[in-house]
């Protein structure tokens, strides 16, 4: 499928991928966990616990009646310390429960695989399990699965390209719990009524690409779902990159990808909803990649929800050099933090602390108009006229610029021989844009 000899702009980044040949550890339990209440796009949720209460791995903390939300769940068992406030990396404030552990890691005796006859059921237990989108986006996955146009929702695309720097918990994900993903795109397909599967993976993955066609073979489900080799270019793994790579299909901005007839989710998602329906365990861990020059022994661990920053480093042998710069994420797209303090929440799948020269962002000089940010650009925007525009404060400029096509992927940013910061600045017109013409 897809346009043969066709393909978006992109580019070529170091992949930096030390960690690729690292086995997933398990960290110890920490002392505390401090678990946000706002881990997913929408509205947050309302503890459902106070201080002093008990309560184990798996058992219902967090949850809200509004429609675009996920419940939240302990992934600990201990003490409620305490319900607080902290400011969050986007800079709002997140209500907090912390909790004190016990060390016993106690299951929930409610927990139980859920019982599922049709679509309904399957829907609720994909929200009941807490799910959002673990490759970045942290949208509630219930909904994402309910499309209302299903009648015209024909193909699931589990999207396995692991395109940013230094991350690899995607790639272990694919070796060491292959079973797990297809169940859970067979049981996408079955409830949805899906007639095709692909699975998207870069081609620099070849032992991925091995293991996931011999599960699938072995599984008798060969003739459902695929497994498409991608170009190791970023943004591959960008929704809108990979739909058009592997369908030929054009999402434009504004448009979901049921509107061009598909279902699309980040490897480890489709990964959890199999095991969720093989153990009831809701979400409550995550497979984060650790790594960046400033730390001992970069790894891959699996960490419990909560888990402060400074914990997942000190469980890879703390800092070898006093970090200038800590990243929740790739440094792609992921947010610089001022504090080893952040939890980490669902959708984390990478901590980076750098020191030196990987720390630093280099100065920017003038535009020498070379238009290498245009050939960049997957979209073949003109980030220099934009960035004209929203000096200007050109409303109809930018429209005309179609500035909200842009997915601040940063290929522009990376490429510009100047080192504008041309994605923040298409950032910060977009924002500018959308509060202009709600007036």
């Amino acid at each position: 499928m897809g346009q043969q000899g066709k393909h978006l702009n992109s580019i070529k980044v170091s992949h930096e991928k030390h960690t690729a040949g690292c086995a997933t550890e398990i960290m110890a339990i920490p002392e505390t966990v401090c678990i946000s209440m706002s881990q997913h796009i929408g509205a947050p949720c309302k503890p459902l616990v106070k201080k002093g209460d008990q309560v184990k791995v798996g058992q219902l903390i967090g949850d809200t009646d509004a429609f675009v939300s996920a419940p939240i769940h302990s992934s600990v068992s201990g003490t409620v310390k305490e319900i607080s406030t902290i400011r969050s990396v986007t800079g709002g404030d997140d209500q907090v429960v912390i909790i004190e552990t016990d060390g016993n890691q106690d299951v929930y005796e409610e927990i139980k695989p859920p019982v599922i006859n049709d679509m309904k059921d399957f829907i609720a237990a994909v929200r009941a399990s807490g799910l959002v989108g673990l490759g970045g986006a942290s949208f509630p996955t219930h909904i994402k699965l309910n499309p209302k146009n299903l009648e015209e929702v024909d193909t699931l695309i589990v999207n396995a390209a692991e395109c940013e720097p230094f991350i690899t918990s995607d790639h272990r994900l694919m070796l060491e719990n292959t079973e797990y993903i297809i169940k859970g795109a067979v049981a996408i397909m079955k409830y949805l009524g899906l007639k095709k599967g692909h699975i998207g993976v870069e081609e620099n993955k070849p032992d991925a690409i091995e293991k996931l066609r011999k599960v699938i073979a072995d599984m008798g489900h060969s003739g459902d779902i695929e497994v498409n080799v991608l170009r190791a270019r970023y943004p591959q793994g960008a929704e809108r990159v990979m739909i058009y790579e592997i369908t030929g299909k054009t999402l434009r901005a504004g448009m979901l990808p049921a509107d061009v007839g598909v279902i699309l989710s980040n490897v480890t998602t489709i990964a959890f909803i199999g095991q969720y329906l093989e153990t009831g365990r809701p979400l409550t861990t995550k497979r984060v990649t650790v790594d960046g020059n400033a730390v001992a022994e970069p790894k891959n661990i699996i960490v419990p929800i909560g888990a402060r920053i400074a914990d997942v480093i000190a469980a890879c042998g703390g800092y070898k050099a006093e970090p200038k710069k800590i990243l929740m994420g790739g440094p792609m797209m992921g947010r610089a933090v001022y504090s080893d303090a952040f939890p980490i929440i669902k959708n984390n799948n990478a901590i980076l602390a750098f020191d030196g020269p990987q720390a630093l962002i280099p100065e920017e000089t003038g535009c020498i108009k070379c238009g290498r940010c245009h050939g960049a650009c997957p979209f073949e925007l003109l980030p220099v006229s934009i960035a004209e525009a929203y000096e200007n404060k050109d409303v109809e400029r930018l429209q005309a610029l179609e500035v909200m096509q842009c997915m601040e992927c940063g290929s522009c940013s990376y490429i510009c021989p100047a080192r504008r910061p041309l994605a923040f600045i298409n950032k910060m017109s977009k924002g500018f844009l959308k509060e202009a013409t709600s007036k």
